[in-house]
Formats: C-alpha cells, structure tokens, sequence
C-alpha cells in the first residue's frame, strides 16, 4: 500500500473553492479523497445548524448553498467549534481525522482538534499554524489526500483554479 501524500490549497472565497472542487471532479480526481473546511458565520440571531441523514444533508446559514452543493460530492460532513479559530464546517475525510483526534485524545501541545488532526496525517505544525491562520481569516481549504502523482496532478488543478497558495506535503 503506497502511503499518503496531501495537497492544502487555500482559497478566499467558497466560489473560487467549488470552482476548485469542480475543476477537480472534471479531471477525474476522487472526490473520496478530498476535504473542505471553512467558516459559516450567520448574521442573524437565529440557530445554525445541518443534519445529515444518509445521503440527504440540511444545512442552514449564510453559505447553506455553498454547503449544501458540497455534500453531494464529498463523503462526510459536520459542524465543529474550534476554540481559537470558531465555527468550522467541515466535509470529507477530514472530519475523520477531527473525530479520531478528539476521541483518541490526540491534542498535541498548543494544537486544537482541527490541528492535532493535521499533525496526525504529518502535517509539519508551522503549516498547520498557517492554515489556522486562513480559517480565522475566513479563507477555505481544500485538502486532497491520494498518491504522490495524484496529489501533484491536484495541486496543479489547485493552482489554476484561482487559489492563494497551494502546498504538497508528501510522505
């Protein structure tokens, strides 16, 4: 089994991400192996939430389009607050590693949920640090996950799809 390699695109805005994500899927990437992550910040005062149920996802907030287009392409969704970084919807294998990290009790000195989860998959921690950074920037990630090849072929994608950066972090 070949080990994992990762892709981490950061983008300003959720349209330039699902341009992203589509560019992505006409190319023929797994849509299994790729994560989003951003904030949703409601404006009104009301509650702000999703349920998923099988295949049908709700979701409510000010992105709830954005969101909700996503869940038909990724595996895995959910609503985190991170302290330090705030509200974060998440999709894809990424909400795994979140997860695992909580559950295993995988915080790592100065690191939250959503970067003990990084750090797990071998993330170095000075990215991690800038990818928090763009989280409480409102700025979204993409992360792909797959072979050496497949991750350089994204991160190609990635970089023409309007990203700010774009980084591999190969095993």
């Amino acid at each position: 089994m070949s080990k994992e390699n990762y892709v981490i695109s950061i983008f300003n805005t959720h349209s330039e991400a699902e341009d992203a994500i589509k560019e992505l899927q006409k190319a023929g990437f797994d849509m299994n192996k790729l994560s989003v992550v951003g904030k949703d910040y409601q404006t009104d005062e009301h509650v702000v939430g999703y349920y998923n149920m099988g295949d049908r996802v709700k979701y409510w907030g000010k992105l709830g389009a954005f969101w909700g287009g996503l869940w038909g392409f990724l595996f895995g969704s959910a609503f985190f607050f991170i302290p330090g970084i705030g509200p974060l919807v998440v999709g894809g294998p990424l909400v795994t590693w979140i997860v695992g990290a909580l559950e295993g009790a995988a915080i790592v000195g100065g690191l939250n949920a959503f970067g003990a989860a990084l750090y797990s998959i071998g993330i170095p921690k000075d990215s991690i640090i800038k990818y928090e950074t763009s989280l409480k920037s409102n700025k979204f990630l993409l992360i792909g996950h797959g072979t050496r090849d497949e991750v350089e072929k994204a991160k190609k994608i990635l970089e023409t799809a309007n990203c700010v950066e774009s980084s591999l972090h190969c095993a």
